[in-house]
C-alpha cells in the first residue's frame, strides 16, 4: 500500500507510522524505497514530542518541510554541524532532503502518518502535494482494511511486515482540454499495459475497463462537467490474462485562472481487499429484491430495518425522509420512544418524529457532503446523536436523481469497529434505498390522488337501516397508480326495502372511475324511482351502451325487504353473493346471472328470490379480493368463505376487515359490502288509500287518517298528522293530474305520511310569503310540524313524505283499519 508513487509523485523514501499498542507513540509499520538509515528515520516517535510526525498527527494538518525548515527542528544538516541532533538515536538527515508528513484518517479517528522524503530543495510542488494527499487517503483505506481483517480473525494486528502492501498506488495527470493522460509505471502495471505500448490516450485505458464501469470512468472527462474534488470511484478492469481486478480511483481537479477545470490529478490503487465479501453481496441482493416490492415509504423503511439491523448487529435503526429542511422519520426500530435520545422524543409530533436539519449540524454537514459518515465509539457528537450510537454511529445519506432524499442512521450500543466491507455494504445500501424512496414517494402521491378520487365517487357513509347493519370496505390497488372501477352503494327504498349494489368497471384509469361514478348514480336513481331489481339493472345496461365507451361493468344488485327478510338478486356478470347463516355455515348463492353491463343491448337479467332469517350475513365482493395471478377464483372464494365462517357476526365492521385479510400487495382494487340482517322486532303497519278527485277529497282524506290513527292508538299527534295530510293532499290535487294516493306507516316511534302523485315536478318551498298572499304556506307548515320531510321521484311521478315523531306512550293498537275503495282499509265515513 505504501509503495513508491514514482513519476510525478516520485520520492526517495515512503514510510507509514501508526499508533502503537500502548497509545503513547507512533510506530513504524511499513517503509518503501530503502532501509531509512541514510535519513536517520527512527522506528517510533513519541506523540508528545516535537517531531514533525507527532505535530502532524496531533493537528491533523500536513507538513511540507524544506531543508531549511527541517533545520529548525534540529534534525537536518551535516553530522556534527551546529544544531544537528539525531532522531531518537538515529543519524541526522542530509542537508538537501525535503520531507512531507501527511496525517492518515479523519478527526474522528487518527490512523497514523505518511512520511515522504526526497533529495531536492523544492521537492513538493503543488501537483505533487495534491497527489500525495490523495495517496494518503489510499493508505488510510488500506490501514482500515488491515484492521478489519485482523478483527474478523480475532487476531491482534501486526504493525510490521508486508501487511500494508496489498494496496499499491500509481499516479496520473489528465489534461481535460486534450484528453491526454500521463501515467506512471504503477498505473500501467495495474492496468496490465506495458509502458512502451501506452500512447497516452484515455481510450487505451477505457478498453481495459469493464463495460458497466465505463460511464463512471468517463464522467471524469465529460466536456463541461466538473468532477467533484476528492471524488472516489471503484472500477473493474480486465487484464490481458483475463483476470478481473477492482481498482480504486481518487482524483482532484485543478482549475485555470478563469476558474475553468484544466487538469485532473489522480491516484489508482488495487482495491480488491476493499470489495464486499459473499455475505455482504447476499445482503445487498436480498435488500434489492425486497425493495422491488416495497410500494410505500413506510414499506421501504421497514425493508431497510429488516435487511440491516440483524446482519450488522445494530442496536438502533432510523430511516427519515428529507422534506424541505426537516427530517421526517418514517421508521424507528426499536419503536419505543424511551430507546431514543430525549431531544428526539421532544420533537415527536404524532406517530413519528419530525425535527429540523438545523438542530442537527452533524447530520446537516453529512447531507452537504453526500457520503457515508462513520463515527467510532466516544466520538464528540451533539446530544441528539450521541445517544443513538454510543458504541458507533453510521449515517447514510440516501441519494437519488442527483440529490439527497433521506437519511438512515444506524447505531450500536456496544463498541463497534467499521471495516471496509461494511463501508462498501452501507454505500451500496444507501443508493438502493434512495432510489426506492423516490419511487415509493411517487407511488404514495399517486395512490393518495387515486384514493381521494375513488372515495369521492363512493358513498361517504352508509345509511342506518331498520333491522340490519351494513358496512363497506374499499382498498385501492398497490401495484400501479391508476384509479380503479370498483363501487358499492346502499340505497334506502320505500316500504322498508333497501337496495344493495356492488360493481366493477373494467380497467384501471380515470375513464373507468368516471364510468363507475355514472353507473352508481344511475342505479341509485333507477332504484329510488321504484323500479324492480331486474328493470334497474336493465336500464343501467342500456345507459352504459349509449355512453360510447368500450368499457363494460359487472354488478350484483339486491332488493331486500327488511320486514319480511325476502331478497331479490340480479347478477350481471359479477361474482355470486356469499351468505353466512346463523349456525356459522356458509354458501355461495347460485344466482342466475346475465351478461355484464354494456355488452348486449337485449341482455336479460333474471331475478332470484332468497329468504333470509335473522342473524344471516350477506357479503358482496369484487374479484380483486378472490382472484389474482397467484390465486384461482375458486380458491379465493373458498378462502373468503372460511374467513366468513370463522368471523363473529356481532361486529359487522370487524367481520368486513377480516374478509380483507392481510395482503400487502394488491394487483386490483377491492370492495366488500356486508349486511347483517337482524329482522325487525316490531314490523311497521301500513295502510294505503286512493284519494278520489271530489270537491271534498281533502275532508275524506282527513277522516280516513283520523279513523286509522285512532285504531292505532295515536292520539297526541292526531291534530298534527291531520294538518300535514290536509296540506299534502291539497297540493297534490291542486297542482297535479292523475291518481293521488295516501300512504300511512306506523313504525316504532314515528308516523310516516306519504302522498304519491303523477307529476315528476318536486314541490318548491317559497322563500317568503306576504301577509296578503292567499297561498304558499302549505310546505312551510309541513316543515314546521314534521320531524323531517322530503320528496323522492317515483316511476312516472313523485312521493312527498313527512315523518311525525310520536310520544313514548303512543303505541299500535289491535283494531283493524277500515277498508278503502281499492280493497285496502278505508274510513267508513268516506264512502
Amino acid at each position: 500500500m505504501t509503495a513508491r508513487v514514482p513519476g510525478s509523485t516520485g520520492a526517495e523514501l515512503t514510510a507509514v507510522y501508526v499508533p502503537a499498542a500502548g497509545g503513547g507513540e507512533l510506530q513504524l509499520a511499513e517503509m518503501v524505497g530503502g532501509s531509512g538509515a541514510p535519513y536517520g528515520l527512527p522506528t517510533d516517535f513519541g506523540l508528545s514530542g516535537s517531531s514533525p510526525v507527532a505535530a502532524a498527527f496531533r493537528t491533523g494538518l500536513p507538513l511540507w518541510l524544506s531543508p531549511a525548515e527541517l533545520a529548525q527542528y534540529g534534525i537536518s544538516g551535516p553530522p556534527g554541524s551546529p544544531g544537528a541532533e539525531p532522531w531518537d538515536g538515529a543519524g541526522a538527515l542530509p542537508a538537501d532532503v525535503s520531507m512531507g508528513v501527511l496525517p492518515l484518517g479523519g478527526d474522528a479517528k487518527r490512523l497514523g502518518c505518511l512520511v515522504v522524503m526526497d533529495k531536492a530543495a523544492d521537492a513538493f510542488d503543488a501537483d505533487r502535494r495534491h497527489l500525495l494527499e490523495l495517496h494518503a487517503d489510499q493508505v488510510a483505506a488500506g490501514l482500515e482494511a488491515v484492521a478489519a481483517r485482523a478483527m474478523a480473525r480475532t487476531e491482534r494486528r501486526s504493525l510490521l511486515g508486508p501487511g500494508l502492501d496489498t494496496l499499491r498506488g500509481g499516479a496520473f495527470t489528465l489534461t481535460l482540454g486534450t484528453g491526454r493522460i500521463d501515467a506512471d509505471a504503477q498505473v500501467m502495471e495495474l492496468f496490465g499495459i506495458a509502458p512502451e505500448q501506452f500512447d497516452r490516450r484515455v481510450e487505451t485505458l477505457l478498453e481495459r475497463t469493464a463495460p458497466d464501469d465505463v460511464p463512471a470512468l468517463m464522467s471524469l472527462v465529460e466536456p463541461g462537467r466538473l468532477p467533484a474534488s476528492g471524488q472516489q470511484l471503484s472500477i473493474r478492469i480486465r487484464r490481458p490474462n483475463g483476470e478481473l481486478r477492482w481498482l480504486s480511483l481518487r482524483c482532484r481537479v485543478l482549475v485555470d485562472a478563469d476558474g475553468a477545470p484544466e487538469r485532473v490529478l489522480g491516484v489508482v490503487a488495487d482495491a480488491s481487499c476493499l470489495r464486499p465479501g459473499a455475505d455482504e453481496v447476499s445482503v445487498v441482493q436480498r435488500l434489492s429484491a425486497a425493495l422491488a416490492g416495497a410500494t410505500t415509504i413506510r414499506d421501504v423503511s421497514r425493508v431497510v430495518v429488516s435487511a440491516l439491523r440483524m446482519p450488522l448487529a445494530a442496536s438502533r435503526v432510523a430511516v427519515a425522509e428529507l422534506k424541505a429542511d426537516r427530517f421526517v422519520v418514517t421508521v424507528l426500530d426499536p419503536p419505543e420512544p424511551d430507546a431514543w435520545p430525549a431531544a428526539w422524543r421532544s420533537e415527536w409530533r404524532s406517530e413519528w418524529p419530525d425535527t429540523s436539519c438545523h438542530s442537527l449540524p452533524t447530520l446537516e454537514s453529512v447531507l452537504r457532503g453526500g457520503h457515508v459518515a462513520l463515527w467510532p465509539p466516544g466520538a464528540a457528537l451533539e446530544p441528539d446523536l450521541a445517544g443513538i450510537g454510543p458504541g458507533g454511529l453510521a449515517v447514510l445519506p440516501l441519494p437519488a436523481d442527483g440529490r439527497i432524499v433521506g437519511m438512515c442512521l444506524i447505531g450500536w450500543e456496544e463498541e463497534h469497529s467499521f471495516g471496509p466491507e461494511e463501508r462498501s455494504l452501507l454505500t451500496a445500501t444507501a443508493g438502493l434505498v434512495g432510489q426506492a424512496l423516490v419511487r415509493a414517494h411517487a407511488l404514495d402521491a399517486g395512490h393518495e390522488l387515486a384514493t381521494m378520487l375513488q372515495r369521492s365517487l363512493l358513498p361517504r357513509k352508509l345509511p342506518t337501516l331498520p333491522g340490519g347493519v351494513a358496512v363497506a370496505r374499499y382498498l385501492p390497488a398497490t401495484m400501479g397508480l391508476e384509479v380503479g372501477g370498483d363501487w358499492y352503494d346502499v340505497i334506502p327504498l320505500s316500504d322498508g326495502h333497501v337496495g344493495l349494489v356492488i360493481g366493477d368497471v373494467e380497467g384501471h384509469s380515470a375513464g373507468a372511475a368516471t364510468i363507475m361514478g355514472q353507473m352508481r348514480t344511475a342505479i341509485r336513481a333507477y332504484a329510488v324511482e321504484g323500479h324492480p331489481p331486474d328493470v334497474v339493472v336493465s336500464h343501467a345496461n342500456r345507459l352504459l351502451l349509449g355512453m360510447e365507451t368500450d368499457l363494460f361493468a359487472t354488478c350484483c344488485y339486491v332488493d331486500l325487504d327488511m320486514e319480511e327478510g325476502i331478497a331479490w338478486f340480479v347478477r350481471a356478470g359479477h361474482l355470486p353473493p356469499l351468505l353466512r347463516f346463523p349456525d356459522g355455515s356458509t354458501e355461495a348463492l347460485s344466482v342466475e346471472g346475465g351478461p355484464p353491463l354494456g355488452v348486449a343491448a337485449e341482455g336479460e337479467f333474471p331475478l332470484t328470490e332468497v329468504g333470509l332469517t335473522p342473524g344471516t350475513v350477506l357479503a358482496l365482493l369484487t374479484d380483486g379480493l378472490v382472484e389474482s395471478a397467484a390465486l384461482r377464483l375458486e380458491d379465493g372464494i373458498g378462502r373468503v368463505r372460511e374467513l366468513l365462517a370463522a368471523a363473529d357476526p356481532a361486529d359487522a365492521g370487524r367481520l368486513a376487515d377480516e374478509l380483507l385479510g392481510d395482503a400487502k400487495r394488491r394487483d386490483d382494487d377491492v370492495a366488500v359490502l356486508v349486511l347483517r340482517y337482524d329482522g325487525m322486532r316490531v314490523r311497521p303497519t301500513r295502510v294505503r288509500w286512493t284519494v278520489w278527485r271530489l270537491p271534498d277529497a281533502v275532508m275524506h282524506a282527513r277522516r280516513f287518517t283520523a279513523r286509522t290513527l285512532r285504531s292505532w292508538n295515536v292520539a297526541e299527534e292526531l291534530d298534527v298528522a291531520l294538518l300535514v295530510v290536509s296540506e299534502l293532499v291539497t297540493n297534490a290535487i291542486a297542482h297535479t293530474q292523475g291518481e293521488v294516493r295516501l300512504d300511512l306507516t306506523l313504525a316504532a316511534d314515528r308516523l310516516r305520511i306519504a302522498v304519491n302523485d303523477a307529476s315528476p315536478r318536486a314541490p318548491v318551498k317559497p322563500a317568503s310569503v306576504d301577509w296578503e298572499a292567499t297561498g304558499g304556506r302549505g310546505l312551510l307548515l309541513v316543515e314546521a310540524m314534521s320531524a323531517s320531510w322530503g320528496s323522492v321521484p317515483l316511476s312516472g311521478g313523485k312521493q312527498v313524505w313527512s315523518e311525525v315523531a310520536l310520544l313514548p306512550g303512543e303505541q299500535l293498537g289491535t283494531e283493524e283499519a277500515p277498508a278503502g275503495p281499492d280493497g285496502r282499509p278505508e274510513d267508513e265515513e268516506a264512502r
